[in-house]
């Protein structure tokens, strides 16, 4: 089983999920599945259909989060010294070397991210140019829009 890369905040989210869904979920949706089975006729039972289907999708996404947390390999920056390297789960400040814009990202596992947080997956073309490169370098991404340089600014271990 090879080993997928998560940051401490996605396994505590994920974690915190799995819990919601064990101790708060599914004791409601069962007691919705009871509730309904006592109308009756359960062949065109709405209420016991829909019920029926949060409980699949419920337990299927139980499956699904054991199964990533199994196979998670959790990676604490803030324990790694500094080095100027990006690599997973450092926050990278880039400067457009055009525009002179400046976007920071945080490189995260790919179901932690979020672009509006400015959390990218690991996967990503952006985060892909950029591990293994170092404050100071250049670095060009390539984007359907076309190639766009950025000069790597600062690599933080938040």
């Amino acid at each position: 089983m090879n080993k997928v890369p998560m940051t401490v905040a996605g396994e505590a989210a994920l974690r915190e999920e799995l819990t919601r869904l064990k101790t708060v979920d599914r004791p409601r949706i069962s007691k919705a599945i009871g509730i309904a089975r006592e109308h009756g006729d359960l062949k065109e039972n709405a209420e016991y259909h829909a019920a029926r289907e949060q409980q699949s999708f419920a337990e299927g996404r139980i499956i699904e989060i054991e199964s990533k947390l199994a196979g998670a390999q959790v990676i604490d920056v803030t324990s790694i010294a500094k080095t100027g390297k990006v690599f997973f789960g450092t926050t990278v400040d880039l400067i457009n070397i055009e525009t002179d814009a400046e976007v920071t990202y945080r490189i995260v596992g790919e179901d932690e991210a979020d672009i509006k947080q400015n959390l990218i997956s690991v996967g990503s073309p952006v985060a892909r140019a950029l591990i293994g490169k170092e404050e100071g370098d250049i670095v060009v991404v390539r984007a359907p829009a076309g190639d766009i340089e950025y000069e790597i600014g600062q690599v933080h271990h938040i």
